[in-house]
């Protein structure tokens, strides 16, 4: 699948406004703000390494938590890490939908209750990842190959959040992607990632 056909599902939505969570300044929207631009939604950058306000949870529809390079369990080093999942939770029981990004993902599963810990191996480059049964019959996945390449740079991984549908995988990672309550998607992988 290309970044095209990514950036092209779910084009007929209505304009939403979306908080994009970003813990570093060099891990940014890619090709999502190409979609967001093409369906006219508003953003609110929520930049966590600087001085920063969270958003009233009304005022958004959507939460997209990017990457980083810290571990959900670094919260001595980073401290807003803390507030950050307790705004994460908080969007999740408000029935917004929610998009997590690497560390995104592992902080999405960490507040479902899953366990996020170092994977037995690094998966750093672009390599393979498969979708599981259920995903390949998931509307979310129409026109994916069964196996497809992305970007991948993280040593961190997670269990799956209970109640969760596994969705993707890879030769070094079981748990590449997720989905919960159909609202709330956790990517392993970077798939926002251009050239």
């Amino acid at each position: 699948m290309t970044h095209q056909q990514y950036i092209s599902i779910s084009s007929n939505l209505e304009m939403k406004n979306i908080a994009v969570i970003m813990h570093v300044p060099f891990e940014g929207l890619g090709c999502i703000e190409q979609w967001i631009t093409k369906n006219n939604h508003s953003v609110t950058y929520i930049r966590l390494y600087e001085k920063h306000e969270l958003p009233d949870m009304n005022a958004i529809d959507w939460l997209i938590v990017m990457g980083g390079p810290m571990g959900v369990y670094d919260e001595a080093i980073y401290p807003w890490l803390s507030e950050e999942k307790t705004f994460i939770k908080q969007a999740i029981e408000a029935g917004k939908t929610v998009l997590g990004i690497c560390l995104g993902s592992q902080l999405i599963a960490e507040v479902l209750g899953a366990k996020v810990y170092p994977n037995k191996q690094k998966e750093i480059g672009w390599f393979d990842v498969a979708l599981s049964e259920r995903a390949k019959t998931d509307s979310l996945f129409a026109g994916f190959e069964d196996k497809f390449p992305v970007f991948h740079w993280h040593g961190d991984t997670f269990d799956l959040p209970e109640g969760s549908k596994h969705l993707i995988s890879s030769e070094v990672c079981k748990n590449q992607a997720f989905l919960y309550n159909d609202k709330v998607l956790g990517l392993q992988f970077h798939f926002e990632v251009t050239e």
